[in-house]
């Protein structure tokens, strides 16, 4: 049976940009039960400004909080003061973060595309001398909310930058869901001349209910891991507009009636999606809606 690796975003790129606030001990509960229910990859958060996104003030003490969790918990660093605050909370995996778009790119880290991996090249360099693994992102591989479409060229050369800099894998993100299953294709089929697509993520926002239809392109055309987030939480506070991620629980759906292996228990997954209800938060999964209907 064929696998998919999920990388669940929800305790990062997921509560971001909700109105509700988690403290530490819930953020803490969150992430254990979805390591409960199988997952066993989950970003826990970022090293950015709180003023920028106060969401993820206590992403540090979090981290902290974690370290009695044996899972692969991934953290963003968006600078060299992001890494050490990474390295002093003794994460191992982190993620740097590039963006297609110059608009984007200046809006949501302030550097040019090229100044941005700049910084990353340092700040990669820097990580692996501290025997940490480092996943890359790349933003508005679709399209950018301020400059429309974006060249596939473009995106190819900035992952082909930040898988050469020391990236093991390089998640291409639909920042504000305009994702097709042709764009997706034809995407990929660029990407694919310059890396391997085993070393490729999809993470595709919902915004216009194309993400599954996305990421189903995506694995027939060889991906084999998807970022998603439990309930469809999600959005992005420098993408006016974009809806959620595409939720956990629409992928294990997917996953099952396909016949691929998630390693993940869903129901044990509608476990957490109940908890962030109670917690107050929008269930925007619709296999979670209609399991939970059920009983």
């Amino acid at each position: 049976m064929a696998e998919i690796s999920i990388v669940e975003v929800g305790p990062r790129d997921g509560l971001q940009n909700e109105s509700i606030s988690l403290s530490v001990d819930q953020k803490y509960t969150f992430i254990k039960q979805l390591l409960a229910s199988g997952l066993s990859c989950v970003e826990l958060g970022s090293f950015v400004s709180p003023r920028a996104v106060p969401a993820m003030s206590n992403t540090s003490e979090l981290a902290i909080k974690c370290q009695d969790l044996s899972a692969d918990l991934l953290a963003l660093v968006p600078n060299q003061k992001g890494l050490e605050a990474a390295l002093d909370a003794k994460i191992k995996h982190v993620a740097v973060f590039a963006a297609a778009s110059q608009t984007f790119s200046k809006k949501n880290i302030g550097q040019s595309i090229g100044e941005s991996l700049d910084t990353y090249r340092t700040l990669i360099r820097h990580a692996k001398e501290n025997q940490q693994r480092v996943r890359g992102y790349v933003s508005c591989v679709a399209g950018c909310p301020y400059e429309g479409e974006i060249s596939v060229s473009e995106v190819v050369k900035v992952a082909k930058a930040l898988y050469e800099m020391g990236c093991e894998q390089i998640s291409l993100g639909d920042t504000v869901g305009y994702s097709t299953p042709v764009i997706i294709k034809g995407l990929l089929k660029a990407v694919a001349d310059v890396i391997p697509l085993s070393a490729c993520a999809l993470h595709i926002h919902d915004t216009y209910g194309q993400a599954l239809a996305s990421v189903a392109a995506g694995i027939e055309a060889g991906i084999q891991t998807i970022d998603t987030a439990v309930a469809g939480l999600g959005g992005c506070p420098y993408a006016p507009g974009a809806a959620g991620n595409l939720a956990t629980e629409d992928l294990l759906y997917f996953c099952a009636g396909q016949g691929l292996e998630t390693g993940v228990d869903l129901e044990k997954l509608l476990q957490v999606t109940r908890w962030l209800e109670a917690q107050g938060f929008s269930i925007r999964s619709k296999a979670a809606r209609a399991m939970i209907s059920k009983g």
